[in-house]
């Protein structure tokens, strides 16, 4: 009996065809959805029938089709959450919108300083996705709870200080104490997140007195980060200069001394080498130092003439006219 034919989009097929057919088709589409790519900037979270079973870095990688599913989570990347302001697209580029001053996020910017001040602060965190199975499955809302715990820490900063100390000295440290507080309070939810960086961007005292002293504390911070940087640039220039003025007197020093220790120590040598001859022959080095030290005094002057007191028998005489000779010698027990 022959073989029944079934029509497939006009065209007739066997049973067995069909089949093969479907076959090849299920067995083609398990193996794409076997493969999956991590980007360099993810890690992906593989999960066998809804359970976490690993954590796949980048490149191209393997999963069970319809036991496995994968999750893709940015973890390689710093993002930014903001508050008391949207950045908003326009054009296609990113720009600034600050719109807590129109109240559109004043929930967010408006705080209370310790002084019992009204103060809006518009400002941002950064920060890191590090476990990526923590951030799916410890989190539920997940900018919620981000937000709500920064804002809460940034407020709690801003209600211990005064107004003016906002304003001015304690901006830095609010950032510091921030980004700290915050980390401490991801760890302990395990939400798998850390922050790298709070930055306050503006701050607006309220209208009234407080502005003409928040400008002054402003014109006085810019005043005092100029003089700053110029002592830095004055320190940075004289000091190297100072330096090597020191490290040069200091080697002239060294040069001086040991110069003269060569020559005491020398001057120690010829002081005992002569003392050896004397001893030996008293007379004779008795007479040669004298005229060492003779000729020492009169080397460097000119006329001078010297006569052995003992000379009797010839009457010394002395030409006035002519010119004189280089002095001689001394004799031996000229006086």
């Amino acid at each position: 009996m022959a073989e029944k034919k079934v029509e497939v989009f006009g065209v007739s097929l066997r049973p067995k065809l069909i089949a093969l057919l479907a076959v090849l088709a299920v067995l083609l589409w398990a193996s794409v959805e076997s493969v999956f790519v991590v980007d360099q900037t993810e890690d992906a979270v593989v999960l066998r029938f809804g359970q976490y079973n690993r954590t796949e870095g980048p490149g191209m990688k393997f999963k069970i089709p319809f036991i496995e599913q994968n999750y893709n989570v940015a973890t390689k990347i710093v993002q930014k959450m903001d508050f008391g302001f949207r950045e908003a697209r326009q054009g296609g580029d990113l720009f600034s919108a600050n719109q807590s001053r129109s109240g559109n996020y004043k929930d967010e910017s408006t705080m209370l300083t310790g002084d019992l001040n009204i103060i809006d602060i518009t400002w941002i965190i950064q920060y890191r996705i590090t476990d990526p199975r923590a951030w799916l499955f410890n989190l539920d809302s997940k900018e919620k709870t981000i937000r709500d715990i920064s804002q809460s820490m940034v407020s709690q900063l801003v209600g211990d200080r005064a107004i003016l100390a906002v304003l001015g000295a304690d901006r830095q440290a609010i950032e510091a104490e921030a980004t700290q507080m915050i980390n401490e309070r991801f760890a302990a939810y395990d939400i798998g997140v850390l922050v790298t960086g709070t930055q306050l961007k503006d701050i607006f005292p309220p209208e009234g007195s407080v502005k003409a002293a928040f400008d002054d504390v402003n014109v006085a911070y810019q005043d005092m980060n100029k003089l700053i940087n110029e002592g830095r640039e004055t320190y940075n220039k004289k000091i190297p200069q100072v330096t090597g003025e020191a490290q040069q007197a200091l080697q002239v020093a060294e040069g001086y001394a040991t110069e003269r220790v060569n020559r005491a120590i020398g001057d120690v040598a010829r002081f005992k080498d002569v003392l050896t001859e004397y001893h030996r022959n008293p007379q004779v080095t008795r007479e040669r130092l004298y005229l060492e030290m003779m000729q020492s005094v009169f080397q460097s002057s000119s006329g001078t003439d010297l006569i052995d007191k003992r000379l009797t028998n010839i009457l010394p005489l002395k030409n006035l006219t002519a010119p004189q000779a280089p002095a001689a010698a001394p004799t031996t027990g000229a006086q």
